[in-house]
């Protein structure tokens, strides 16, 4: 079992009741990612979907309240399947410690087919340099008090987008750039789900400063993708009241768009 499967590994406890260890790998200043926190209760939702007869393996959407940040370790997650279709199986599910909900996702369990019709590819990718030519994002401290999914994942920006880690201040609220996870293991739908959180705030070449709390994340999965590099592009489009919402789109090796998110944070300026 590779990181990634292993951090976001479940074990069934009861009738939809499944335990997770949350590992302090996948964290941001001590407290788990929430793309990271996304994935493994989108696990949960599909398990549970296949245990009930279903070949709805896969996310295709998931969208999470964020209610408070739990602790890295155990955490217990709630699972009701809502409707099963043909298609698509409907579920909630609830990520708990010490009795108390953290997060509150519903997801649409189904089955992605790498050879379905496409009749509309989407947006295509931003223009990148190659990634060798992009600047590294390393981890920046130890777990539990850097952001330490840098050494989960495998992040280069485009330099065209990254004055802010020089001080530098401009207009327009971007990052972009090429990322994969750093053991190697090949992008799926679940990974998807990470990677849409793993950018730095966009919101950083505006001025912002420390990271940007999620509030609510909607995230939907359109393809399997291709093996190798992803291109990410991820975008603010309105700054007001202490709030963010942002977009993040990813692209495969092959161009198409495979994921997307939407989410509203809380951010501050110095």
């Amino acid at each position: 079992m590779d990181a990634f499967d292993a951090a976001t590994a479940v074990t069934r406890v009861g009738d939809g009741a499944y335990t997770a260890d949350l590992d302090p790998a996948y964290g941001v200043l001590g407290k788990p990612n929430g793309g990271y926190l996304l994935a493994v209760l989108a696990r949960a939702a599909a398990t549970r979907a296949v245990e009930q007869g279903t070949r709805h393996a896969h996310c295709l959407a998931a969208s999470a309240l964020y209610v408070r940040a739990p602790d890295c370790g155990r955490v217990d997650l709630d699972v009701t399947v809502h409707r099963s279709g043909a298609r698509v199986s409907q579920v909630r599910a609830t990520l708990s410690q010490a009795g108390r909900v953290a997060v509150d996702a519903v997801v649409s369990c189904g089955r992605l087919d790498r050879d379905a019709e496409v009749r509309l590819k989407g947006p295509p990718p931003p223009m990148l340099p190659d990634p060798a030519s992009c600047e590294r994002v390393e981890a920046g401290g130890p777990q539990g008090e850097g952001v330490s999914i840098m050494d989960r994942v495998e992040l280069r920006l485009d330099p065209a987008t990254t004055g802010f880690r020089r001080g530098e201040v401009t207009t327009e609220a971007e990052v972009r750039g090429w990322l994969r996870l750093a053991d190697g293991r090949a992008p799926d739908p679940l990974s998807l789900l990470f990677c849409l959180d793993a950018l730095p705030p966009a919101t950083f070449p505006i001025g912002s400063s420390g990271w940007v709390p999620t509030i609510q994340l909607s995230a939907y999965v359109h393809a399997l993708p291709a093996d190798g590099w992803l291109m990410a592009r991820q975008v603010a489009r309105t700054v007001a009241g202490g709030l963010v919402d942002e977009v993040c789109e990813l692209w495969d090796q092959d161009g198409r768009v495979v994921a997307q998110a939407t989410q509203l944070a809380m951010v501050r300026f110095a």
